[in-house]
């Protein structure tokens, strides 16, 4: 029962997504007219083949018969040829609108939902399951309908020329019904587990190939072959699976086609041996049974695409129903020159506390910095700041307001953030500094930014300059131009807010160097938090955060927190001694 409310729910999704895609309802009109013409011409081809068979048998051939004959075949082609067409137009606009529709979506989920999938399977939804349901619309949906309105008009048809040689082919079709309705449920269930395996198998080879280097340079490549062999022989298993029912379904509507065919041949024969039945309509209930057979064929393999795709919709409609970042319309953001304070912050990823009842005042346009061991909360706490996660208590203020009450992308828009790998996307150095300003931005604007970051002594160099291609995730930077062009990235936004997680840490001396000049420039009149490991680089700071274990043990600058500071203190003994 609760299957079937499932299964119910799911047909309900997939019809509204169609609705939601606002297929065009005037091409979709034509394509059914088409195809119901194209539906009547094959209906009409065997009364006249009728007729001709009769008058052949009398030996009085009209040509009008032969003309007719022509004149059906070709109104059949050029009909199908448009109604097909038409559909597949069809099915490419509404699965284009699904497409995007899922895109948006998906770009607008929490960063939690990206901790929990793969890209590779997220991916997945996006190209495969829509694929799934554009099969369906462009192959299936019309031959389901036409062949629907074929059988029924067939059936009348053939009642009128014989109603008894009409019943001996209608046993096949409660014959056939007890065999596709389980089969069809079967399909369903094979074909969401082979949808999930699909994702899975996308998501582990996205993963591998987005860290190739770490693969090859561990030598990994034995290890997830042998992954990749397990997602391969799962999708075989399930294919097989599919195969199974395709292998029941087929052959058993050939021998149901082939046993009414020997049927009618005989026991119409006798008919027309005793001259109860013409041999023209004798003909002509062969070529009716074999348009009932085809379509009837048709519309076992559309009930079966159709369950395939109910197995990608349940997988769209689970990602459609997850709640986006910022759902409602908010305020934006009037005066980012303001304090930040946090009032009895505390967040966990799972189960355990990541920050215990985090209270803090963060001075507008001064520099705050945070050390403290690994694992402390640091960059939680940043992800915090920047609404990446919600808080489970507590609130985070700007001057007097909750920052969750500003409109997302305003918030945002007020912060830069450079941290210790900052992103690079594919594409060019001058596409990565501009990356996600929505407005024209100059060339001055952006060698300027450059030159502030002290990035165009080496973008000068390259052959293209800011149009220099810089490879997937910037492999073709080193890590300090990597860092540079990210600091770049974060002036040109000129943002109030400036966040550095430890944006230092991983560069050789002279492009520590480079990369501390940058970000000086980058942090006059903003309001700055930084992590950092090393105490030299933010012995300067305004004030100094003490972070253990997701709770602030110390707060004050250098010279009060070496006083005080127990842990603080040894770490300065460790590091400025030998500085």
């Amino acid at each position: 029962m609760e299957n079937k409310q499932i299964k119910g729910e799911t047909v309900k999704a997939f019809w509204n997504m169609l609705r939601k895609s606002n297929p065009p309802k005037g091409i979709l009109i034509v394509a059914i007219l088409l195809s119901i013409i194209e539906t009547g011409s094959g209906l009409i081809v065997p009364l006249l083949t009728k007729d001709l068979v009769d008058q052949l048998a009398s030996s009085s051939l009209e040509l009008s018969i032969i003309l007719l004959l022509t004149l059906a075949f070709v109104l059949q082609t050029v009909t199908s040829g448009f109604a097909y067409y038409l559909m597949t137009y069809i099915g490419e606009k509404v699965v284009s609108s699904i497409r995007e529709r899922l895109w948006a979506h998906i770009l607008k989920l929490p960063i939690s939902f990206f901790d929990k999938h793969e890209s590779g399977e997220t991916m997945s939804r996006v190209t495969q399951d829509t694929n799934t349901v554009k099969t369906l619309i462009t192959q299936h949906l019309i031959t389901f309908v036409t062949g629907f309105i074929s059988i029924v008009a067939t059936i009348i048809i053939l009642c009128i020329i014989d109603w008894k040689m009409t019943a001996i082919m209608l046993i096949a079709i409660p014959t056939s019904l007890l065999v596709f309705i389980p089969l069809g449920r079967k399909m369903f269930t094979i074909s969401k587990l082979m949808q999930d395996e699909m994702a899975s198998f996308s998501g582990n080879l996205g993963r591998v190939l987005s860290e190739i280097r770490l693969v090859k340079a561990y030598h990994a490549e034995n290890i997830e072959m042998e992954k990749g062999k397990e997602g391969i022989t799962h999708l075989f298993q399930f294919g097989l699976k599919e195969a199974r029912i395709q292998a029941i379904i087929s052959p058993f509507m050939t021998f149901i086609m082939m046993l009414i065919l020997i049927l009618l041949i005989g026991y119409g024969g006798v008919r027309v041996a005793s001259g109860e039945l013409s041999a023209g309509s004798l003909v002509a209930i062969i070529i009716y049974m074999f348009q009932i057979i085809i379509p009837f064929s048709s519309m076992a393999t559309a009930f079966t695409a159709f369950q395939k795709a109910m197995g990608a919709t349940e997988r769209m409609k689970e990602i459609l129903s997850i709640e986006v970042e910022n759902p409602a319309i908010k305020p934006a953001v009037e005066n980012p020159s303001q304090p930040i304070k946090f009032e009895n912050v505390s967040f966990s990823y799972s189960k355990d506390l990541i920050l215990k009842n985090i209270s803090l005042f963060i001075p507008n346009g001064k520099t705050t910095a945070f050390v403290g061991p690994s694992g402390s909360g640091k960059t939680t706490l940043f992800s915090l700041l920047e609404r990446f996660y919600l808080t489970d208590m507590g609130k985070i203020l700007l001057g007097d307001k909750n920052i969750d009450t500003f409109d997302l992308q305003s918030w945002r828009s007020e912060i830069g953030y450079v941290s210790q790998e900052s992103p690079i996307m594919s594409g060019s150095i001058m596409e990565n500094i501009t990356y996600g300003i929505q407005r024209t931005v100059s060339i001055n604007e952006v060698e300027q930014a450059a030159q502030q970051a002290n990035a165009m002594e080496f973008i000068a160099r390259l052959p293209d300059g800011l149009k220099t291609e810089v490879g997937e995730r910037g492999m073709k930077l080193s890590g300090g131009q990597r860092q540079r062009i990210a600091i770049a990235r974060a002036l040109i936004r000129n943002p109030k807010i400036l966040l550095l997680d430890e944006a230092t840490s991983n560069l050789d001396s002279s492009s520590e160097k480079l990369v501390q000049e940058a970000l000086e420039h980058l942090m006059i009149g903003r309001t700055t938090l930084v992590i950092a490991h090393r105490l030299s680089t933010v012995i300067e700071a305004d004030q100094i955060v003490v972070l253990e274990q997701g709770e602030i043990t110390g707060c004050g600058t250098h010279q009060q927190l070496l006083q005080k500071h127990t842990l603080y203190k040894e770490l300065a003994q460790q590091q400025l001694q030998t500085t």
